[in-house]
């Protein structure tokens, strides 16, 4: 199994002195995702959960809608994942073709056409009993931050992690490009039947964009925060599937972009007009 770090030897420079030093890095590697023979996709990536990567990617592109869609997943090799899929299963063709290469850095980089693009799934969310006291989201971060141990040691990675609405962290995957991580987090999921996710959430350590959204609303996930700053392209998804979109989520406050429903104590102060 590959490592998910790898260490190196650098030159560190402190104002004008240089020394030589041991640095620990992410790994970034290819990982080709197959269907039976056939070659789906490959993706960058930090190795690691390589399984729920590739189930949470033909789940979130709308490729298979359940687990039972899957018969087998194996890694014969590294950097390959096969899933076989069980004979009586209703596959999709996914609507939104990608090209053979997806960075890690965007996983909608390899869309092929304008039309692929907006033909990505983004279900409407069905109505969901989640609250979460706005004091239990300010204390999320410290707990995603504490968790994340290869970000520890590389500083280089993304975070993804997915709670209850008592605010237990229940998963938590970090990989190189903050899609892969929400893949192997919906993967998790998936492998385990529990999705819809109706009653839980999902924060990022990033910014959160179209790509987070439209996974999240796969998984049937009714709120994304971010640590970071959502894109306009997010915040208007969120707002047609009905899910709660939260930025900026850190140092005691956040933003509401779309869905305030599902947030609880709060205090609505209203400034008087001169």
């Amino acid at each position: 199994m590959t490592s998910s770090s790898v260490r190196v030897s650098i030159g560190r420079v402190d104002g004008r002195i240089t020394h030589r030093r041991d640095d620990i890095l992410a790994v970034e590697e290819p990982l080709e995702i197959r269907v039976g023979s056939k070659s789906l996709s490959v993706t960058m990536r930090t190795p690691g959960d390589d399984i729920e990567l590739a189930a949470g990617f033909l789940f979130a592109e709308g490729i298979i809608s359940s687990a039972s869609h899957i018969r087998g997943i194996t890694t014969p090799e590294a950097n390959i994942v096969v899933v076989e899929l069980s004979r009586n299963a209703t596959t999709k063709e996914p609507r939104s073709q990608r090209s053979f290469m997806m960075t890690s850095a965007c996983g909608l980089c390899g869309k092929m056409s304008l039309e692929s693009l907006a033909a990505t799934p983004c279900p409407v969310l069905s109505s969901t009993d989640l609250r979460i006291d706005s004091d239990l989201l300010h204390r999320l971060p410290q707990q995603l931050r504490r968790r994340q141990d290869l970000f520890e040691t590389t500083g280089g990675l993304h975070a993804a992690a997915l709670f209850s609405a008592s605010g237990e962290l229940e998963c938590l995957r970090e990989d190189i490009g903050r899609h892969n991580a929400v893949d192997k987090l919906i993967g998790h999921a998936l492998l385990r039947s529990y999705t819809p996710l109706r009653n839980s959430l999902v924060l990022v350590s990033g910014r959160a964009s179209f790509e987070l959204v439209q996974k999240a609303s796969m998984a049937g996930i009714p709120m994304l925060a971010a640590v970071g700053a959502p894109s306009s392209l997010a915040v208007s998804t969120a707002d047609r599937c009905g899910m709660t979109l939260i930025g900026f989520l850190r140092n005691g406050g956040f933003n509401i972009y779309s869905g305030p429903g599902c947030i609880v104590g709060l205090e609505n102060i209203n400034e008087a007009s001169d």
